[in-house]
């Protein structure tokens, strides 16, 4: 069993919306309302960690992953005759299977 962190995880996602927010304290502009566009998701913003989750749903469908039929944060992927199983909690991910060789082919592969 192999487990990951996945760092500043709601940073990764891509917004489908345009959002702006006000200027952070300390940065100053010359236009007296300017704001910022978001172009990633921030903490704190509503939408990241929906996301995250799409993001890395598009990820792992791309590796050959597969959701489990029952439970949505189970991915599993069937190799030959060896299975591999993604849990997923928010930015932790457990990774378990048959095959020890195969997982960690599947970690380096899904880090890159």
């Amino acid at each position: 069993m192999h487990q990951l962190d996945v760092n500043n995880t709601f940073l990764h996602g891509d917004l489908h919306k345009e959002i702006y927010m006000k200027l952070a304290q300390g940065v100053h502009s010359t236009l007296p309302n300017a704001v910022c566009k978001l172009n990633k998701p921030l903490y704190g913003l509503k939408q990241a960690s929906r996301q995250w989750y799409a993001k890395l749903i598009e990820v792992l469908y791309a590796k050959g992953q597969k959701h489990s039929s029952n439970d949505y944060s189970l991915f599993l992927k069937k190799i030959d005759n060896s299975t591999i199983f993604l849990g997923v909690y928010v930015d932790d991910i457990i990774m378990t299977g048959d095959d020890e060789a195969e997982i960690w082919v599947w970690c380096i592969i899904s880090l890159e």
